[in-house]
C-alpha cells in the first residue's frame, strides 16, 4: 500500500510539474487558429532553435503588437527623428527577453480614422486630432514562413493595426565560436534602428523601401554565446517588412549559429 501511495504522489507531482508546459503549448498553438489571416506568412515556433535560411536570414522572432504613431508621411525619418522615437532605451538596462503571450503596457499616440463615410474626406478637410491613449501590447513568437518579416501582415493579420506604427521585434542567437569580420545587414520598409546586447549596430533612415542588405552595420567579431538582436520599425502611410542577416566580407551569408526559442 505504502509503495502504491508513493507511486501516486509521484504521478500527481509530475502531472502539476506538466501542466504549465501543456497550457504554454496549447496557447502558442492557438496563436493561428486565433488568428487564421496569419497562416500564409508565420508559423508558431516548434523546434528550440532552428538556423538561418540558405541565404542567411533570421526568420524567428518575438514581435510586439504595433505602437500607434500616426504620421501622415515618411519624409520625416530622419536620423533625429529616428533616434528620438525608437532608441527609447526600451531594450536597454535590464531588458528582459519577452515570451509569447508576455503584456507591456505604454502610452501611445491615437489618431482617429478619417471620416470616408461620402466616400471621400470632408471638406475642408481637418485631420483628426492626435491623442495620447493607454495601450496593453502583446508580444508574439513566430517563425517567418518569408525571408522579410511582414510586419504588416502581421498587424493586419492580429487586428492590431495597419499603418502609422513602430514595430519591436527580438530575437536571440547562439554562438558557437567567434565568428571574425562579419557585419549585420538590413532592409526595412520604412525607417528601422538595430542593436546587439543593447548597442547601436545599424540605422537606416528616410522614406525607404524594404531592399536585401539595404544598410550595414561596421565590421564586427560576434563572440562566442548568446546575443540578443533588437530592432525597430517605423512607418506611416506604408506595409511594414523588414529582412536581417550576417554576411561575411564578400558579401556570402554567415550560418554557422543557432537562433533559439
Amino acid at each position: 500500500m505504502r509503495n502504491l501511495l508513493s507511486k501516486l504522489l509521484l504521478v500527481a507531482v509530475l502531472v502539476a510539474a506538466l501542466c504549465p508546459q501543456a497550457d504554454a503549448a496549447k496557447r502558442k498553438k492557438d496563436l493561428i487558429a486565433t488568428y487564421p489571416a496569419l497562416e500564409p506568412y508565420f508559423s508558431v515556433p516548434v523546434e528550440d532553435a532552428v538556423q538561418p535560411d540558405e541565404l542567411g536570414f533570421i526568420r524567428r522572432w518575438v514581435l510586439l503588437e504595433p505602437i500607434s504613431k500616426p504620421n501622415r508621411t515618411n519624409t520625416v525619418f530622419v536620423d533625429s527623428y529616428i533616434r528620438q522615437n525608437l532608441d527609447t532605451g526600451w531594450n536597454k538596462g535590464d531588458f528582459k527577453v519577452p515570451e509569447e503571450g508576455d503584456k507591456i503596457t505604454m502610452d501611445v499616440e491615437y489618431q482617429a480614422p478619417v471620416d470616408m463615410t461620402a466616400g471621400r474626406p470632408r471638406f475642408p478637410f481637418e485631420p483628426p486630432k492626435i491623442e495620447m491613449v493607454k495601450a496593453k501590447l502583446t508580444w508574439h513568437a513566430l517563425d517567418s514562413k518569408l525571408f522579410n518579416v511582414k510586419l504588416y501582415r502581421y498587424a493586419v493579420g492580429t487586428g492590431t493595426g495597419r499603418y502609422g506604427a513602430i514595430f519591436r521585434a527580438v530575437t536571440v542567437i547562439d554562438v558557437p565560436e567567434d565568428i571574425e569580420d562579419v557585419r549585420l545587414a538590413v532592409g526595412s520598409n520604412s525607417a528601422s534602428m538595430w542593436w546587439i546586447d543593447g548597442e547601436e549596430a545599424l540605422i537606416l533612415s528616410g522614406d525607404r523601401r524594404m531592399v536585401m542588405d539595404d544598410g550595414a552595420s561596421k565590421r564586427m567579431t560576434l563572440k562566442k554565446g548568446r546575443h540578443v538582436i533588437t530592432g525597430a520599425v517605423i512607418n506611416g502611410p506604408g506595409m511594414s517588412d523588414f529582412c536581417l542577416r550576417f554576411i561575411d566580407e564578400a558579401g556570402n551569408p554567415v550560418l554557422n549559429y543557432s537562433i533559439l526559442k
